[in-house]
């Protein structure tokens, strides 16, 4: 009810928004060709003034909305062609269909294997990245577009991490230029986590996969987000600044055009958003970011790389006071905690990686990565509570009503850590491909050195009216402890191979085959695997237009530092690679409607789990049992439709529903009446049935320069489990994550605007403010719960309760973006 309640009112606001305007949009039609009349398929086709675009066919056709009372520009895109921009009025637009010649570019034949290779039937979704800058959302990441896929939850607006179909935050690869990308290790919630690696104003493409992916892409067990930076053809530039912090970019190439440059400068703080949190205090949060992009071509065969970054994120919090409401209408308690003490930590990366690039002809491509990863991690807090939980009067007309009527428990706790990491990783791979007509083979070899210095000192002390939990009578003991000292040295080889096989059929359908292996060994505990992978893709000559999809294969997660990790702190020598087999059925299904394209994108899956390794989640910390004692499963329905509900704007909901659920091996409890319990399957604690998100935009028909933008999450109840170490299967469900985020801009100076001689505003191609209102319901979603500990007292009540704690409240944003 509460789901479709939520729906309902968010519909209204949509409703109403389009009511209150009309469009003046037309079509505009037509092909892209080359020099010699062949279709140009996969070119991109922007209106820069309205900010959409579309992807050619293969036949070369695209038809993109222009507005009737403006001039456009339509610049157009494609790898090994020079880029083109056309201003067209729509009233000299003459007789359609308006055919564009694209010219080969010299300086970018070299990069047509090496990227422009990917073709829509393949399982990897194609993503526009023009509209991360404006979506209304914490982060402005690339990740906020990637929760709205289908397959993604999310349940933080404060982190960028992600599970899909059932998997956790650490299953999910990550590529920039085809380097792999880390994240810290020791992040435990969304207020320490900072900036995502990915700059989205370096990004020229972004794919993603939710599952059943190629054989090139590494050993985890979810998904894969591949990004590739942009390699500029002319200079640009971007400057961000808002109450949440600010950006800057620039791109160039040289006048000889062998030298290019991409750079960003980052900075966040959020501490205007943290501090709707419950616990009161000094909150200082800052994080900085720079990466460079430099390319320099050598000759029209050879070409090298770099790509850096730097990463800073400081968190330094002093607590004050909390107090938290909770329980149902009837029986309402209330918590109030007063602190002592203070948390600082800190999380800095590096990451360079050298690559050289080898073409010797349209069919060769071969690539040579050298790569190295450094992070320092601190984090340390001395953190004294003093609480008190009260039941609160709910008697209607009572004189004492919201007052305490009862004290449940009174006591308190110390939580105390000095965890230090320090890792390294360096790399080295050789890639490539050989392409023929009907054939696409791609290899690789990977070496990695993984050098890991951790160290773990925490424990919790938690006293109740007198008592020191858990109390036994004969002494203190701490409620939890985690002590080790692990030094880690080890190496890894992997490869692959594998082929894409496309052909026409005698009715001239079309049939896509990829198949391929992956190899990997790990010398720490000799462990050696293969995996296969397989997907096809066939495209019937029917009236409908349609893809059908399916693939599958095995996929073998080798541990990292965190997954060999126990409660404890130590690390498990004999650990072994989480194993999963994937199956996915799809279809992709592009139609009109109200003269509009659309694509409706269905698909299955079922994955069996086995060899898995249990844990539990608190905020966006993942704790592992450092064994492989589990097995399990996940399937589901993903479902996307985008499309221009607004003409000449993109816009898509997904919907995800998904069960996903695990046994642990020999695992039992004794209950109440004396008996041993074993527990079976039991909900892992990414089980979420449903989930739905929506992304959609619009503009004034009259004056394209205001814009909305509204993005919606619904995701249903999600498990957690009590603390206890030993019982996995002890699950409760928290209230499901809903909500709204807005945004509304103005353009305030456009690409055509033309200032007097000698004015520095010439500089501008486009200017434009955001107001942005972030869970424009004001809604309190609970990320996780603290668990406070009683004395059972004479009424016999429970001496465990679950406290939730909550996320941000509404907020409001003001942001300035110019872009040069």
């Amino acid at each position: 009810m509460n789901f479709l309640r939520f729906l309902f009112l968010s519909f209204v606001l949509i409703l109403v928004i389009n009511i209150c305007i009309a469009q003046n949009i037309i079509n505009l039609n037509g092909r892209v060709l080359n020099s010699t009349g062949q279709a140009v398929e996969l070119a991109h086709v922007q209106n820069t003034r309205l900010n959409t675009g579309v992807i050619t066919d293969k036949n070369g056709n695209y038809s993109i909305s222009i507005n009737t009372q403006d001039i456009s520009i339509i610049q157009v895109s494609c790898v090994g062609y020079a880029t083109q921009e056309i201003r067209i009025n729509p009233k000299n637009i003459g007789i359609q269909p308006f055919n564009i010649i694209l010219q080969v570019s010299i300086s970018d034949i070299g990069e047509v294997s090496v990227i422009g290779e990917i073709s829509p039937e393949s399982n990897l979704i194609k993503i526009e990245a023009k509209n991360i800058g404006l979506m209304p959302d914490l982060s402005g990441s690339i990740e906020s577009l990637i929760k709205t896929m289908p397959g993604v939850t999310t349940h933080s607006e404060l982190s960028s991490q992600y599970s899909v179909r059932g998997g956790n935050f650490d299953e999910n690869l990550v590529y920039v230029n085809d380097i792999e990308i880390y994240r810290p290790f020791l992040i435990r919630s969304g207020q320490q986590e900072g900036l995502s690696f990915l700059n989205s104003d370096m990004v020229s493409s972004i794919q993603f996969s939710a599952g059943g992916f190629e054989s090139r892409f590494g050993d985890k067990m979810s998904s894969v987000l591949d990004i590739r930076y942009n390699k500029p053809v002319d200079f640009s530039g971007d400057l961000s600044l808002s109450l949440l912090g600010g950006s800057v970019h620039a791109e160039d190439i040289s006048k000889n055009g062998k030298f290019t440059y991409n750079m960003g400068f980052r900075y966040k703080t959020s501490h205007y958003l943290i501090n709707t949190l419950q616990t009161q205090g000094d909150y200082n949060p800052e994080f900085y970011d720079f990466q460079t992009y430099f390319t320099y071509k050598i000759n029209n065969h050879f070409d090298i790389d770099f790509l850096g970054n730097y990463s800073l994120n400081n968190y330094q919090f002093v607590p004050q006071s909390r107090e938290t409401q909770f329980g149902t209408i009837s029986n309402t308690l209330s918590l109030k905690i007063y602190y002592d003490g203070n948390e600082i930590d800190r999380f800095e990366t590096y990451l360079g990686a050298f690559t050289a690039n080898y073409h010797p002809n349209d069919r060769l491509s071969m690539r040579l990565i050298f790569s190295g990863f450094n992070t320092s991690e601190e984090e340390t807090y001395d953190i004294q509570g003093q609480y008190y939980l009260n039941e609160l009067d709910r008697t209607i007309g009572s004189e004492t009503y919201g007052d305490s009527i009862m004290n449940i428990g009174i006591g308190t706790f110390l939580n105390h850590a000095r965890n230090y990491l320090d890792a390294q990783v360096y790399s080295i791979s050789f890639s490539g491909g050989y392409y023929l007509p009907k054939n696409k083979i791609r290899w690789g070899l990977k070496y990695n050195a993984e050098i890991i210095d951790d160290y773990v000192s925490q424990w919790k002390m938690i006293d109740s009216a007198g008592f020191s939990l858990p109390h036994t009578g004969e002494g203190i003991e701490l409620y939890e402890t985690a002590r080790a000292q692990n030094f880690l040295s080890s190496n890894r080889f992997t490869a692959f191979i594998q082929n894409t096989y496309d052909s026409k059929l005698k009715n001239n359908s079309e049939i896509f085959i990829n198949y391929g292996v992956r190899a990997h060994y790990w010398d720490y505990n000799q462990e050696f695997f293969i995996t296969p992978r397989l997907s096809l893709s066939y495209k019937p000559i029917w009236k409908r237009d349609m893809i059908f999809r399916f693939s599958s294969g095995m996929y073998y997660q080798s541990a990292f530092i965190k997954e060999m990790k126990n409660i404890s702190g130590t690390i498990n020598p004999t650990i072994k690679s989480q194993k999963s087999i994937h199956f996915v059925l799809g279809n992709d299904y592009n139609f009109k409607a109200w003269n509009r394209p659309f694509k409706f994108t269905t698909e299955v899956y079922y994955k069996y789990f086995f060899d898995l390794i249990p844990y539990k989640v608190d905020n966006v910390q993942t704790t592992y049992l450092g064994e492989n004692k589990a097995k399990g499963y996940a399937y589901g329905l993903d479902m996307k439709i985008n499309g221009e509900f607004v003409k000449g704007i993109e816009s898509w909901a997904s919907l995800s529903i998904m069960q996903t659920k695990e046994n642990i091996e020999d695992d039992s409890y004794i209950n109440s009446q004396n008996e041993v319990i074993y527990p079976g399957y039991y909900p892992r604690p990414t089980d979420q049935l449903v989930n739905f998100s929506l992304f959609f935009q619009d503009y004034l028909p009259r004056n394209p320069s205001y814009r909305m933008l509204l993005s919606l999450h619904y995701g249903s109840r999600l498990p957690f489990s009590s603390p206890d170490p030993d019982r996995y299967d002890q699950i409760f469900r928290m209230k499901p994550y809903r909500r709204v985020d807005i945004g509304f801009s103005k353009v305030i100076i456009s690409e055509d605007k033309i200032f007097k001689k000698g004015n520095p505003l010439n500089h501008i191609k486009n200017l434009w403010l955001s107001f942005e209102v972030f869970n424009l319901l004001d809604i309190d979603n609970t990320i996780s719960y603290m668990w406070i500990k009683t004395v059972e007292n004479q009424s016999g009540l429970a001496s465990q309760y679950a406290v939730p704690n909550y996320l941000t409240s509404r907020r409001f944003n003001l942001k300035l973006t110019a872009r040069f």
